[in-house]
């Protein structure tokens, strides 16, 4: 965000934290963002982060290795 956040005009997602049984969300427009703990998963539910972009300019490959960094 603090590289590109003139950019990513708005991004939200949905985020699966290991050792956490709540879903994260979170929500962005340019630089401002907000998020927390959501419901619990549902026993039948995947659990899986979704993430979506929407902006000018972006390098999916870029946003793709970043967000890999991420990951525990």
């Amino acid at each position: 965000m603090a590289r590109k956040g003139q950019d990513i005009l708005r991004t939200k997602g949905i985020l699966n934290i290991a050792q956490e049984n709540r879903r994260f969300v979170f929500q962005a427009v340019h630089m401002l963002l907000d998020g927390g703990p959501d419901r619990l998963w549902q026993p039948n539910e995947k659990r899986q982060s979704e993430i979506v972009f929407i902006g000018r300019n972006l390098d999916r490959e870029e946003l793709i290795a970043g967000l890999k960094g991420c990951l525990a």
